[in-house]
């Protein structure tokens, strides 16, 4: 039904013929199923999750910000490089900033290689060339990765810094879930039938 040809990036198309999904599109495909997917899937997967449940948790608003930015420098840096899938760029750019917020963890590629978090971008770079592939994927990825980083964690913490990337404030009123009230004070509910259905748990608790 739908074909690769429809989901690429291509500036001609998006801003001449209005096919404005192809923004989007070209995220969402990595290749036909193969070695080379499983391992996107697994380093997407595995990378965001430890994102959302470490720096960004309780932060989701800030989390789906840092997607949007990733992706509009992506698309910037698209047209300028000959990239018609940017989601491989997307999952390194997940690894890269993990990596930096996480320096000290030690890492085992394979069983091959051990090495400390921040050198496992540059060593995926590494083994992607090995495969064939062209290293401009991963460097687009390392270098977005890296910009926000830099403006998120470092630049900030600099002597006449400041923080320059900011939630939008609706992005906040979407994501994030108002701060429970210490002051309220609810009524016990009736459990139905008279069981002791035990005590809920706060999502997120």
């Amino acid at each position: 039904i739908i074909t690769p040809f429809q989901l690429y990036f291509n500036p001609e198309l998006i801003f001449k013929h209005f096919q404005v999904w192809r923004l989007i599109t070209n995220y969402l495909f990595f290749g036909p199923v193969g070695f080379n997917f499983l391992f996107n899937m697994i380093f997407l997967y595995r990378y965001c999750r430890m994102l959302e449940e470490g720096s960004f948790r309780g932060r989701t608003a800030d989390f789906v910000f840092m997607f949007l930015f990733g992706g509009l420098l992506m698309t910037i840096f698209g047209l300028f490089v000959n990239l018609v899938f940017l989601g491989q760029a997307f999952t390194i750019m997940l690894v890269y900033i993990w990596s930096r917020r996480n320096p000290y963890v030690r890492m085992n590629f394979f069983g091959l290689l051990i090495f400390q978090a921040p050198f496992l971008p540059w060593v995926l770079m590494g083994f992607s060339l090995l495969l064939g592939n062209s290293i401009i994927v991963d460097l687009l990825g390392i270098a977005v990765g890296h910009i926000y980083f830099f403006l998120e964690d470092v630049f900030p913490n600099q002597p006449g810094g400041g923080r320059l990337l900011r939630t939008p404030s609706v992005l906040k009123a979407i994501f994030d879930t108002p701060e429970d009230d210490p002051n309220y004070n609810p009524l016990p509910e009736e459990r139905p039938g008279g069981f002791a259905w035990g005590e809920g748990q706060r999502l997120g608790g």
